[in-house]
């Protein structure tokens, strides 16, 4: 746990001395510190910080997030995110279709992408009738959208400077696109404060399309069973 903490303050030291990014100087701290997660004393403590200490970042900077905001961006923008997920959806099952896949992997890849990453994936899967490829299928979607978030929580905010978009616009583009959730808080706030909290207050909306998804897939599922038997 000290060795994030210190990751931390020294990330936020550079970004105030050298004028860079203070997530990004703790990607890199942690890139190089990351032989410590594999052994020794300090594995246990790193992951714990790596998931218990960060859920609960990641929810405190929920609370910070003002009802004005939410307010701001308005119903239309929300409306687009919900029809984004149901887009995202669809075109899973288009591309499984034209790939020759089958449709729980249409369901399991769409709906991780288009909500919130590998989490969804999992809670996706748990729901989804059992085949002998859904293990498989499970660990591909898994560890593809967790490269394509990380590569995307990089990339994104390098790109952003040639189409010169507002931090708003920055805000909406990082949250509606990179999968998981820490991951847009690293991108939005590489940017600036006010880029980041509207990403994650975006990225929170989809987040929360996860539960009536779940849902909708259990009842149509359900329904499906009954009309076999």
């Amino acid at each position: 746990v000290l060795v994030a903490a210190t990751v931390a303050v020294a990330a936020k030291f550079l970004s105030e001395h050298y004028g860079a990014p203070a997530m990004l100087m703790a990607l890199l701290l942690g890139i190089a510190l990351n032989f410590l997660t594999e052994e020794g004393k300090c594995a246990a403590g790193i992951n714990f910080t790596a998931k218990t200490i960060l859920r609960i970042g990641v929810a405190l900077l929920g609370v910070r997030i003002s009802v004005a905001l939410l307010i701001g961006l308005g119903p239309g923008l929300i409306a687009l995110l919900v029809a984004g997920v149901v887009a995202t959806i669809l075109f899973g099952f288009a591309a499984a279709k034209l790939l020759g896949r089958g449709w729980r992997l249409a369901l399991l890849t769409g709906g991780s992408v288009a909500i919130c990453g590998a989490s969804a994936a999992m809670a996706i899967a748990a729901v989804l009738p059992k085949n002998q490829y859904s293990e498989r299928n499970l660990i591909f979607t898994v560890l593809s959208v967790t490269v394509l978030s990380t590569v995307a929580m990089i990339v994104y905010p390098l790109l952003i400077p040639i189409f010169g978009l507002k931090d708003q616009a920055i805000g909406v583009f990082l949250g509606g696109t990179i999968h998981d959730v820490a991951q847009v808080v690293g991108a939005g706030f590489s940017v600036s404060d006010a880029a980041g909290e509207t990403a994650t207050l975006v990225k929170l909306i989809r987040v929360t399309m996860l539960a009536p998804v779940v849902l909708v897939f259990t009842l149509v599922f359900r329904a499906t069973h009954k009309s076999e038997a």
